[in-house]
C-alpha cells in the first residue's frame, strides 16, 4: 500500500455503498454520508472502470448494451460488487443496535476503512466509545477525507493505526482508552485476506482482555470459496479482481473449522446465516439483481 492511500478494497467498498444509497431501492443498508467520503471524480472513475470491464463480467451484456453505460454500471454493482459489503453492515449494525441494549460500552472496528457509523450516530456520544484500526495509509487517507467533507471528529472517536493482521498492538488499543469493559467488535471484510492462523491469533490475543459476553461480527468464505463459480461466474470473478488489486484472497473455512477456532478464543457461536439465509433475510424480496454471495457466511460470536 503507497502512503496516504486508501485500500482499494476500502474504497471500492464506499463505492459501493454509495452506489446503492443514490439509485437503488429498496435500502438493504443507506449509508448517506459515503457520498461525502468518496470524491465525485473517484466515484465516476471507479464507474468508468466498471463499465470498461464489462466484458470480464459478461461478454453477453457488453454486445447488447454497449450504448447503455447506466444499465451496465447497475448491473455490474448489483451482481458482482455491492451485496456482501450492504448485507454485512446490515447484519452488524443490528446486532449492535441490539447488543448497545445489552450495555456494551464499546466499539471495536477492525479493518474500519471508510466506515461512518460514528457519523450516522451521533446520538450515542458519551455512551459508546469507538475505536477504528487500520492500516495507517488507510486512515490517514480517511482522515483527511473527513477534514475536506467538514466532518468534526467527535470526542468518543479514537483512531489506531496498525496493521492488525501483522500484530494486533494491544498497547496501543489501550493507549487510546480501551478499557476492560463490555464490548462488540466487527471484523468485516478481512477474514479472507488473512491466513488461519493469523485470524485465530487475532482473535485469541483481542479478547483475552475482554470480559465474558463481549462479543464479534465477522463474515467469512465458506469451503466453497476457490471451486464454486457463482451466479454470472461472480465468486471466481471475486478471486481474480482480489489478486489482481494486490489483495489475493487466501482463507476460507468449514463450519466446523470456524467452530474451533472461535473455541479457542473463547467465543461461542450466537447466530450464523448461510447464504441462503442471507438471501431470505436481505433480499428475499427485490426484483433487482441485487441477491447473497454464494460463499459468504456472516457469524456472530459471544465470548463465554
Amino acid at each position: 500500500m503507497k502512503a496516504n492511500e486508501s485500500s482499494i478494497t476500502s474504497l471500492v467498498s464506499a463505492f459501493a455503498r454509495a452506489y446503492h444509497s443514490r439509485y437503488d431501492e429498496p435500502k438493504i443498508f443507506d449509508d448517506k454520508l459515503a457520498t461525502k467520503l468518496i470524491t465525485s471524480s473517484e466515484f465516476s472513475a471507479i464507474s468508468s472502470s466498471m463499465i470498461n470491464g464489462i466484458s470480464f463480467f459478461n461478454a453477453e451484456l457488453a454486445r447488447t448494451h454497449k450504448d447503455h453505460p447506466d444499465e451496465l454500471l447497475r448491473w455490474i454493482t448489483q451482481v458482482q460488487l455491492s451485496s456482501t459489503p450492504l448485507s454485512r453492515a446490515a447484519f452488524c449494525e443490528d446486532v449492535l443496535m441490539n447488543e448497545l441494549r445489552l450495555g456494551i460500552e464499546q466499539y471495536v472496528i477492525l479493518g474500519a476503512g471508510m466506515d461512518t457509523f460514528c457519523f450516522r450516530h451521533p446520538e450515542l456520544e458519551g455512551t459508546l466509545a469507538i475505536y477504528e484500526i487500520d492500516h495507517p495509509s488507510t486512515q490517514l487517507f480517511k482522515q483527511k477525507r473527513l477534514e475536506e467533507a467538514g466532518f468534526v471528529i467527535p470526542s468518543h472517536l479514537h483512531f489506531v493505526p496498525m496493521d492488525f493482521s501483522q500484530q494486533l498492538r494491544l498497547d496501543d488499543l489501550y493507549r487510546a482508552g480501551l478499557s476492560h469493559r463490555k464490548t462488540f467488535c466487527s471484523l468485516l471484510g478481512v477474514s479472507y485476506y488473512i491466513t488461519k492462523h493469523e485470524l485465530a491469533s487475532l482473535l485469541q490475543l483481542l479478547f483475552s482482555q475482554l470480559p465474558s459476553g463481549s462479543s464479534i461480527v465477522l463474515d467469512l468464505a465458506d469451503e466453497h470459496l476457490f471451486t464454486e463459480k457463482g451466479r454470472h461466474n461472480r465468486v471466481d470473478n471475486m478471486l481474480k479482481m482480489a489478486a489482481a488489486g494486490g489483495e489475493a484472497m487466501k482463507s476460507c473455512y468449514t463450519y466446523a473449522e470456524i467452530e474451533a477456532l472461535l473455541e479457542e478464543a473463547g467465543l461461542l457461536i450466537y447466530e450464523h446465516l448461510t447464504p441462503s439465509m442471507i438471501q431470505e433475510r436481505y433480499f428475499g424480496s427485490r426484483a433487482d439483481d441485487l441477491s447473497a454471495f454464494e460463499t459468504i457466511h456472516y457469524i456472530h460470536a459471544i465470548k463465554r
